[in-house]
């Protein structure tokens, strides 16, 4: 298997993600060539920008946890959350709590870990490349590490046991790990695999399944009384903002290899 990235990885259907348009985003494919010939190796150059990538994450994590505990000590939170989990208290079923809470346990730590456990295993050897595997393991440490930076600073009280649904949660609220980490880590996987689908429709169903996901996963926490709706919201803008993040360290290296590439070529002697 390998980790030099393929044609295939290059684009998503006409997409070129080596192509640089926006103003912004050529100021950043430069930079990040001059500091991968500085440092005389892409790969090198990847991590020290995912590293600081994650420090500021992290960092804004905490900063977000700041302003939330602001917000929720004013009480205008309130206005959102207490209507919306009594909504979801009204509709309750002893049959739909079995299934909601079901479907939610293949989101906690030891499920999620063996499904994308098998999940990237399978597709790194049908693909024969660990570029999913990489990918991965840098998508779920920096969601992770979101996670618990913002619990240990916010360390909010989830909604009140009573109203919740067994099995009780005992971290704090803020920010929602179950939301957090299937955003990032379905968000990746779909876009592992929309760069290797070549229909129209079938990159269109993947991104509908993985953004219903996404959903259902984050709005099932609220309906168990797991977790307000804010730490739901909040968690899905600090997931896509990680993976942007991911998916354009991984585009700048796709693009220093094709420079690679194309200055190795050989040129055609001229008649």
């Amino acid at each position: 298997m390998s980790l030099q990235p393929s044609e295939s990885e290059r684009s998503i259907g006409s997409r070129d993600l080596t192509s640089w348009r926006s103003r912004p985003g050529r100021w950043l494919r430069q930079v990040f060539g001059a500091l991968a010939e500085r440092l005389r190796n892409t790969e090198l150059a990847v991590l020290v920008l995912l590293a600081l990538a994650a420090a500021l994450a992290i960092g804004g994590t905490m900063l977000a946890g700041e302003i939330y505990e602001a917000v929720v000590a004013g009480s205008s939170v309130a206005l959102l959350d207490r209507p919306v989990l009594d909504w979801m208290i009204s509709v309750r079923t002893p049959t739909l709590n079995a299934v909601i809470a079901t479907f939610s346990a293949s989101g906690g730590q030891l499920w999620m870990s063996v499904i994308t456990g098998i999940a990237i295993t399978v597709v790194c050897l049908r693909w024969r490349r660990w570029t999913p595997l990489v990918l991965m393991l840098i998508t779920v440490g920096g969601s992770l590490g979101m996670t618990v930076a913002g619990k240990r600073l916010t360390d909010r009280a989830r909604p009140p046991l009573a109203e919740s649904i067994p099995p009780p949660e005992t971290s704090a609220s803020f920010p929602s790990g179950h939301a957090l980490n299937s955003i990032v880590i379905a968000g990746m996987f779909c876009y592992l695999l929309i760069s290797h689908l070549t229909g129209v429709a079938a990159r269109a169903a993947t991104v509908t399944l993985t953004v219903l996901y996404v959903l259902a996963m984050g709005l099932s926490r609220v309906y168990l009384g797991h977790h307000w709706l804010t730490d739901v919201l909040a968690s899905w803008c600090l997931g896509v903002a990680w993976l942007s993040v991911v998916i354009t360290c991984h585009r700048l290296w796709l693009s220093q290899h094709r420079d690679h590439s194309l200055r190795r070529r050989p040129i055609a002697p001229t008649a």
